[in-house]
């Protein structure tokens, strides 16, 4: 498979604020998604369509309740119905948040024409007042039996930015595909 350079990395150079942890985790985050979905890996949007759902839900619950016909003495046991149903799905919300995403920044389905049977779970971070970058890979099914060892690598993000905040999109790519390669050929894990 050929892999594709970005080609907007000579026209729309990305910028970070330097002195913003959070610009600068996007930007690395937004780079990651990029390399791993041209390396043949297709983004799975299940988990965000059960958190829009979810979040759906609570609006329209928090909608009902304000605007429910009745007046607040006659509507006493639908508001506190409503509010017992809001508590709940946000519970839930932010158990899913929680428990599943975790750090996670991509979802991936198996590529096409491969052998696993599991997708990557792509996920990073970057501590406040810290210039280590953490990314990690492993699989969106850690039980099954092509699933492969997790693989991470910690790097400062100063190898990555120049002092104007511009990202040297060659050397990150060239981190990013050397940490899929390893997972991809990470030997299968015992049982």
């Amino acid at each position: 498979m050929q892999e594709k350079k970005p080609e907007t990395a000579t026209k729309n150079p990305k910028k970070a604020n330097l002195l913003d942890h959070h610009s600068i985790k996007h930007i690395l985050d937004e780079s990651v998604s990029e390399i791993v979905t041209s390396r043949g890996y297709v983004e799975d949007v299940r988990m965000s369509n059960i958190r829009l759902v979810m979040g759906t839900i609570i609006i329209i619950i928090a909608l009902l309740a304000q605007f429910y016909k009745k007046k607040f003495p006659e509507n006493r046991n639908f508001l506190i119905g409503c509010i017992v149903l809001y508590i709940v799905f946000n519970g839930l919300l932010q158990l899913i948040i929680y428990t599943k995403e975790k750090n996670a920044i991509l979802f991936t389905y198996p590529p096409a024409g491969s052998f696993t049977s599991t997708g990557l779970v792509v996920s990073s971070k970057l501590p406040r007042f810290s210039d280590m970058y953490t990314l990690s890979i492993a699989s969106a099914d850690p039980k099954s039996i092509s699933a492969n060892q997790p693989v991470q690598f910690t790097k400062s993000v100063t190898q990555w930015f120049t002092k104007d905040g511009v990202l040297a999109e060659g050397l990150f790519w060239k981190d990013v595909e050397a940490l899929v390669e390893e997972y991809a050929r990470e030997p299968k894990k015992s049982k």
